[in-house]
């Protein structure tokens, strides 16, 4: 029996998730929007109940879908869901709810730049944990971005390391940065189920962490219930942008270029987020570029460009 033909936009869309470089780049879009989306979010919106209504929107968004595939892999599933729902929980929960709280702290243009640092830990903890070795370029480029971050956390004052007088957003979203670099690390041990299934059960992760963290550190179910009756539109707009764009679509592409080109060059993309999230922190939330981010793009770029050049020479 023949297969049936294939819809413009199933061709498109096979097309589409074949093409790594563009996969990664479409991924890194939307997460830079992202970053814009979490400093709209303050003031109108709890980050904890973004959280949960992010993660539970995407749920509810995929779950439909993803039924036969779920009965499918079931077995796979049942066999690996303590990691499927860690997945959920460091890479998609813990890195943005460090995102969503540094955004009360610091700017957009410094949540973006300092995404550049996720690359770094990737690197330093798949030669610490799987030995993968690291030639003296890709050094030297780690060295540039390191010290492009730092410029950039320190606002252009690097004394302010010695008396360690950062600002609480920067040192947050470093935080989170570690944690997206275990989340992209572990991928290679990601079960082999249909894409649908595997967002499924990492909604799941994210959703209960999501909850763990509002009942930790968020105030409880009381203040969650009066957080939720405080949303104003324009926080609404900001739920409805992260449940579709960062979260569903964002979250299928990144997994599918890990697949096509590995960790460790697909982390290298994260560094487009700084561009995106500079551009659109720029253009709508009215933020100013300073010398020293300039300066810290220049390092960060010439770092990443000495570090790729160095994987592809491998």
């Amino acid at each position: 029996m023949t297969n049936p033909p294939r819809t413009l936009p199933g061709r498109l869309f096979d097309s589409l998730m074949r093409r790594p470089y563009l996969v990664l780049t479409l991924t890194t879009l939307f997460w830079g929007g992202n970053v814009v989306a979490g400093k709209l979010a303050v003031g109108h919106i709890d980050p904890h109940a973004l959280m949960i209504l992010r993660w539970g929107g995407a749920l509810l968004a995929v779950l439909p879908f993803a039924i036969r595939p779920l009965q499918r892999d079931w077995p796979a599933i049942r066999g690996n869901l303590p990691l499927l729902l860690f997945y959920g929980a460091i890479g998609y929960a813990t890195f943005n709810v460090l995102l969503y709280l540094a955004a009360h702290f610091t700017s957009g243009v410094n949540i973006a730049i300092e995404q550049v640092v996720v690359n770094i830990f990737v690197m330093l903890l798949n030669f610490a944990v799987f030995r993968t070795r690291v030639r003296a370029l890709q050094l030297l480029g780690v060295a540039l971005t390191i010290l492009g971050v730092a410029i950039t956390a320190t606002h252009g004052d690097l004394g302010r390391l010695l008396t360690l007088d950062i600002n609480a957003g920067d040192a947050l979203m470093v935080l989170g940065c570690l944690a997206w670099a275990v989340y992209s690390l572990i991928l290679r041990y990601r079960p082999a189920t249909n894409w649908l299934s595997f967002l499924v059960v990492t909604f799941v992760g994210a959703v209960l962490a999501s909850f763990a963290f509002q009942f930790a550190i968020g105030g409880g179910p009381v203040y969650l219930a009066q957080a939720f009756g405080e949303i104003t539109w324009q926080g609404w707009l900001v739920v409805l942008y992260t449940v579709l764009f960062p979260s569903v679509i964002s979250q299928l592409l990144y997994v599918r270029g890990v697949e096509l080109i590995g960790p460790n060059r697909a982390s290298l993309f994260i560094n487009l987020i700084p561009v995106f999230g500079t551009i659109g922190s720029v253009l709508l939330l009215g933020e100013r570029l300073e010398t020293s981010h300039l300066f810290a793009a220049g390092l960060i770029v010439v770092g990443l460009v000495l570090a790729e050049w160095a994987v592809r020479r491998q």
